[in-house]
């Protein structure tokens, strides 16, 4: 079931992707639902996490964001977005999906360079760190 919920997971990521390149914004219901995504397959056995670890993964996500949004102004779309995914897998979890993302971001922040742009969309990024994390989850542990 895991891979169900990641699945639905991705395809909301990849609205949130399009938008972001689009538009530079996030909409709050994204990250609202693959919050909810989390809480009910969490309690339907579904994630393999218990309520507990989901909301320890939020409150890591949370932190996290919080850090980055303040000191490295990482947008408020973003940050809710790694909130969400920190509640989706937990509080360990969310450290590899970030690690994902620092690589995907650096290699996002090359490409701007090169084109010139200062502003890129960040969601892409995160997407990678969270299919990142998926395929390293199913296949190798």
């Amino acid at each position: 079931m895991f891979l169900l919920v990641a699945s639905i997971v991705t395809c909301l990521l990849a609205w949130a992707c399009l938008h972001d390149v689009r538009t530079r914004e996030i909409p709050d219901w994204i990250s609202v639902l693959i919050g909810a995504v989390a809480v009910v397959s969490s309690l339907l056995g579904w994630l393999g996490l218990s309520i507990v670890w989901v909301l320890a993964g939020g409150v890591v996500g949370l932190a996290i964001a919080y850090a980055l949004f303040r000191f490295a102004k990482l947008g408020g779309g973003d940050g809710k977005l790694i909130i969400a995914l920190g509640m989706l897998v937990g509080p360990v979890g969310i450290l590899i999906v970030l690690f994902g993302t620092a690589i995907a971001g650096g290699v996002l922040s090359l490409i701007a360079m090169l084109r010139g742009e200062r502003d890129y969309a960040y969601v892409p990024a995160i997407a990678a760190g969270f299919v990142g994390y998926v395929g390293f989850v199913h296949f190798l542990v």
